[in-house]
C-alpha cells in the first residue's frame, strides 16, 4: 500500500506543531498515560486506522504493558485486565467515537461513570484526547497511510 499524500498534519506548515501542543496539555491532566494509550488503540480499531493501531500498540509496550492488555482492548467489557476507571474511558471512548451510532451518543451512564473515576480536567483531557485521535485517525485512513517501524521516533 502506498499513501495518497504525506499526512496533513505534516505538509500542512504549523498543524503538526499545534497537535504536537495539544498531545502535551493533555499529557498535564494527570491520566495515566497506558489509560490514554488504551483509549488510542481502542479508537484507532474502531476506526480502521492501521497507522495508529501500530503506533499504540508500540507505545503500550513501550510503557511495559502486559501484550494480554494489548491484546485484549477490542474486548476490554469481558476481559479481566482493566480497572474500573480505565474501563469508563475505554467506554467514553468508544461512545465519542461512534457518534453516529444512537441517538443519545454519549450516555449519561456512560458519562457519569467516567466522572466517578476522574476530575473535570482529567474528563476534559480525556475528551480532548479522544478528539485528537478520531482526527488522527481521520487523516491517516482517508490519505492511506501506512505504519512501520518509522513510527518508534513518535512514540
Amino acid at each position: 500500500m502506498e499513501p495518497r499524500m504525506k499526512n496533513p498534519a505534516m505538509c500542512l506548515p504549523g498543524a503538526f506543531d499545534a497537535l504536537q501542543a495539544l498531545h502535551k496539555s493533555i499529557e498535564k491532566a494527570d491520566v495515566p498515560q497506558a489509560t490514554l494509550e488504551l483509549m488510542n488503540l481502542r479508537a484507532s480499531q474502531i476506526n480502521g486506522c492501521s497507522v495508529c493501531v501500530d503506533m499504540h500498540s508500540r507505545a503500550l509496550r513501550k510503557l511495559g504493558e502486559k501484550a494480554e492488555r494489548i491484546f485484549a482492548v477490542s474486548a476490554w467489557r469481558e476481559a479481566p485486565y482493566y480497572s474500573d476507571a480505565e474501563r469508563a474511558a475505554l467506554a467514553l471512548t468508544e461512545a465519542a467515537s461512534r457518534l453516529s451510532d444512537r441517538a443519545d451518543p454519549v450516555p449519561d451512564e456512560i458519562w457519569k461513570e467516567a466522572a466517578r473515576h476522574y476530575n473535570e480536567t482529567q474528563l476534559g483531557a480525556l475528551v480532548m484526547s479522544i478528539g485528537m485521535i478520531n482526527l488522527w485517525n481521520r487523516l491517516n485512513a482517508a490519505t492511506r497511510q501506512v505504519g512501520g517501524d518509522f513510527l518508534e521516533q513518535y512514540i
